[in-house]
């Protein structure tokens, strides 16, 4: 083989080319309030914008602002737990509700009722009859209070058939959605999603003060 050929079969050896190391500014992790810009911890609390539907990191200070009334509305810390909660299944067949959650709050904008539930692609809404969802809140006069926009009733049924249901801030039913959303493998979400929703819906009895039934 003749060098000129050579030297396209051969690796060409170069000297290293020395580069100074890039300096990168380090990435500011904290959360901030959306109203005043304060930092603040990993357990804060929201705010809902009515206008939008979107949560909104917020301090102390400024949800006490908006306890009541306005474009912007705190969502309360209550947790509530009904074991027993009233609903037969041809109730749940009639919501429509194709997987064992989904929460139920009411939108003052809209002006009634509205049902979601965990999806891997987000939180899906589920057309709600309403006449359905009248009758089972009727049976369960304990959970008719929920704060419109801020509190939902996340309603789970177990494998065996039973229902519970939970009445909690807005945000812990988005915490759910956002660990579908992370953890959801394959067609029936595999073992690492079931047990971040099995300990979402544990850690969510600790914290919630059990209803007696009425």
């Amino acid at each position: 083989m003749s060098a000129g050929l050579r030297r396209f079969r051969e690796p060409v050896k170069r000297e290293p080319v020395k580069r100074e190391p890039v300096k990168r500014e380090p990435v500011n992790t904290v959360a901030r309030c959306e109203m005043c810009a304060e930092p603040l911890p990993d357990d804060h609390g929201h705010l809902v914008d009515l206008e939008t539907r979107a949560l909104m990191c917020a301090c102390p200070g400024c949800r006490l602002l908006f306890v009541r009334g306005g474009r912007y509305r705190a969502v309360p810390g209550r947790y509530r737990y009904a074991p027993s909660f009233r609903i037969s299944p041809a109730d749940w067949d009639e919501l429509g509700i194709p997987v064992r959650t989904a929460f139920f709050f009411r939108n003052s904008s809209l002006g009634r009722t509205v049902a979601f539930y965990p999806s891997p692609a987000g939180a899906t809404e589920s057309l709600l009859p309403l006449a359905t969802w009248d009758r089972v809140l009727a049976a369960n006069p304990a959970l008719a209070d929920a704060e419109p926009d801020v509190e939902a009733l996340l309603v789970d049924r177990a494998p065996d058939g039973t229902f519970s249901c939970h009445l909690v801030p807005i945000d812990a039913c988005y915490r759910l959605v956002g660990l579908v959303r992370l953890h959801w493998k394959g067609f029936d979400g595999g073992r690492e999603a079931w047990e971040a929703i099995d300990g979402f819906f544990a850690a969510l009895r600790r914290r919630a003060r059990t209803l007696k039934e009425v």
